[in-house]
């Protein structure tokens, strides 16, 4: 019972450890939300969170040409600069730490407004996070990238963003299949340990009639 015991210990760890794992790796840059009206003015949320062991002290985000950027929401420690281009459209925003920025393992949010585009396709969110060594993330890859931009799908209707809403998208779905399978593989090895160690103690305690 007492080797049971230690290998149901050793497997909650295990689990433990492979969430803390999936947990990180999902941890990236993000905008939100995911589905937005063609047309319509939007509240946008940028999501940094700090994956390195050093704090993140500058965020950069470029606004694609068919959004039109229209003011952000201050930020306690952090300042925002919005550039323009020659006509007059903003073309990055920059959040910047004026104290320590975004601790490890924390995260911050920054809120905009913006007018989506009149068509419907979807908004890719280049985006550049800074740590405090100088070394610089550029979130500008595709959705299957180790660093991916953020995507907002524009649709035509309300009724059309809530039923896409509804449904996990490509890598939500693949994250949790890999979560799964690799869950079930861990359960089954500490399951064949656990009967390895019992038959092994079993053994040593039958004693021998020849």
């Amino acid at each position: 019972m007492k080797m049971f015991s230690k290998a149901g210990f050793a497997a909650l760890i295990a689990v433990f450890l492979l969430f803390a794992l999936q947990l990180n790796a999902s941890a990236h840059v993000t905008v939100k939300p995911l589905q937005a009206v063609a047309g319509t003015s939007e509240t946008y949320t940028v999501t940094v969170p700090t994956e390195k062991e050093i704090p993140t002290t500058k965020i950069v985000l470029q606004i694609p040409t068919h959004v039109t950027f229209y003011s952000y929401q201050p930020v306690p420690g952090w300042t925002a600069k919005a550039v323009k281009n020659s006509k007059e459209r903003v073309q990055t925003v920059t959040w910047t730490a004026t104290g320590a920025g975004i601790a490890p393992g924390a995260f911050q949010q920054f809120e905009f407004r913006a007018l989506n585009p009149e068509k419907t396709g979807s908004i890719t969110w280049n985006a550049y996070q800074t740590y405090k060594d100088g070394s610089i993330v550029e979130w500008t890859g595709k959705e299957d990238a180790e660093t991916p931009h953020a995507i907002t799908k524009v649709v035509k209707s309300t009724a059309e963003t809530d039923t896409k809403k509804s449904k996990p998208n490509a890598n939500q779905t693949l994250s949790v299949i890999t979560l799964v399978s690799s869950l079930a593989a861990l359960v089954f090895s500490v399951l064949a340990l656990i009967v390895a160690l019992n038959r092994k103690r079993e053994n040593r305690e039958t004693p021998d009639h020849k």
